[in-house]
């Protein structure tokens, strides 16, 4: 029998970011994760780029991991358009500041490689790899997990970041919004003739929806969203057919584009936990809240509600309290909603919105992109939200 102060299930960035936060605290951490420990220490490329914003980049500093990312591996994220099929009204999205990247562009499985390497560094969890969880139990009386193997767990908290699927959300009942888009996104990188400039593109099409951020040199990440038979076309195409296709469905506006990395693809659902806690319980990263990446906020939710989650269990130790204190994950909780829902509920309405290629749709979001092309202020809000240069 293993016996920590908090369990945590999940050694994604989520996860590890929460234990490495609790660094010095005293308390005694334990991460479980089904993937063995050289695939923590050496994440796959996974195709993904995230566009973290200035708070999650000064998290990652306290961290320890920024700097254990390389910085020719980054690439700043200068300003974003939004278009709308071949309307000629363009969203534009910049900050006030010159010179001032709206976010950096990092790939996921650098940032999963810097934070292991925070945590074995800080020495501040046990880690349990290769190994699932079986059974989740929380509650008044104490918490724990039962392994696949057989070994136990006891806890005084046990912490889920076990992606938006959760198995130990639904263990603990905990039900969650879920909403299915019913399509799935390639995401792969490309070269291209013509160049970025450090903007980013969104570009809703009729019947797909086009994504284009600006990596170091004429390169960009592609993040294509199509039906999902389409998808597992694109996917075994050759790569001759493969280019043809993408230039095709983008119109040569980057010019002719062509591969230049591994091709991945990931169904487009968007989950939102009813509760993000319970006796004993908490839930984190994409098992709390899992995003559409049409607004790229959903790895930059993960650190920061671990972050508010690690925050409030201190304040709880400080006041002489229980690492499992109710109000102190009440508090988390509640912050932690008023931080997310907001957009989690603007995104899937945008996302559904500019997936509709019915008339009365096609006409709405001609109108939506007209009034805030009009409306200078709202555009700021929203490049204030997408950069998120100060710490709420």
């Amino acid at each position: 029998m293993n016996h920590c102060d908090i369990a945590v299930i999940g050694a994604g960035p989520a996860g590890l970011a929460f234990a490495r936060g609790l660094a010095g605290s005293g308390l005694s951490v334990t991460l479980v994760e089904r993937s063995p420990e050289a695939a923590l220490a050496e994440p796959a490329f996974d195709g993904r780029e995230i566009a973290l914003t200035h708070r999650s980049v000064r998290t990652l500093q306290a961290l320890g991991a920024w700097e254990r990312i390389p910085a020719a591996e980054t690439a700043p994220l200068r300003e974003a358009l939004v278009l709308d099929g071949n309307a000629p009204v363009v969203l534009t999205f910049a900050p006030e500041t010159r010179g001032a990247p709206l976010g950096t562009l990092v790939p996921n499985h650098l940032i999963r490689r810097a934070l292991w390497e925070s945590v074995q560094a800080a020495g501040c969890a046990q880690v349990l790899a290769g190994v699932a969880v079986s059974t989740v139990t929380a509650g008044e009386d104490g918490a724990g997990l039962t392994l696949a193997d057989g070994r136990t767990v006891t806890a005084r908290l046990v912490v889920a970041a076990d992606t938006r699927f959760s198995e130990a959300r639904r263990q603990l009942g905990i039900a969650a919004t879920m909403q299915d888009f019913g399509r799935s996104m390639l995401v792969a990188r490309v070269a291209h003739e013509k160049p970025h400039g450090g903007i980013a593109t969104e570009w809703f099409g009729h019947g797909q929806t086009v994504a284009m951020l600006p990596l170091n040199g004429d390169v960009s990440s592609l993040v294509l969203t199509l039906p999902a038979a389409r998808i597992e076309a694109l996917m075994k195409a050759d790569e001759a057919a493969f280019n043809a296709e993408v230039t095709r469905r983008t119109e040569h506006r980057w010019g002719a584009l062509r591969l230049v990395g591994s091709r991945h693809a990931y169904p487009l659902v968007a989950t939102y936990a009813d509760r993000f806690v319970a006796p004993r319980f908490a839930l984190v990263g994409d098992a709390a809240v899992g995003m559409h990446p049409v607004t790229a906020h959903g790895f930059n939710f993960g650190l920061s509600g671990a972050q508010r989650l690690g925050t409030e269990i201190r304040a709880a130790l400080a006041r002489g309290r229980d690492a499992a204190d109710p109000g102190a994950l009440r508090r988390y909780e509640a912050a932690h909603r008023a931080a997310t829902w907001p957009l989690f509920t603007a995104t899937n309405a945008i996302a559904s919105l500019y997936t509709d290629d019915s008339v009365p749709a096609r006409l709405l979001r001609g109108a939506v992109m007209r009034l805030g092309s009009a409306l200078a202020p709202a555009r700021r809000l929203v490049t204030a939200q997408l950069m998120q240069a100060t710490t709420p």
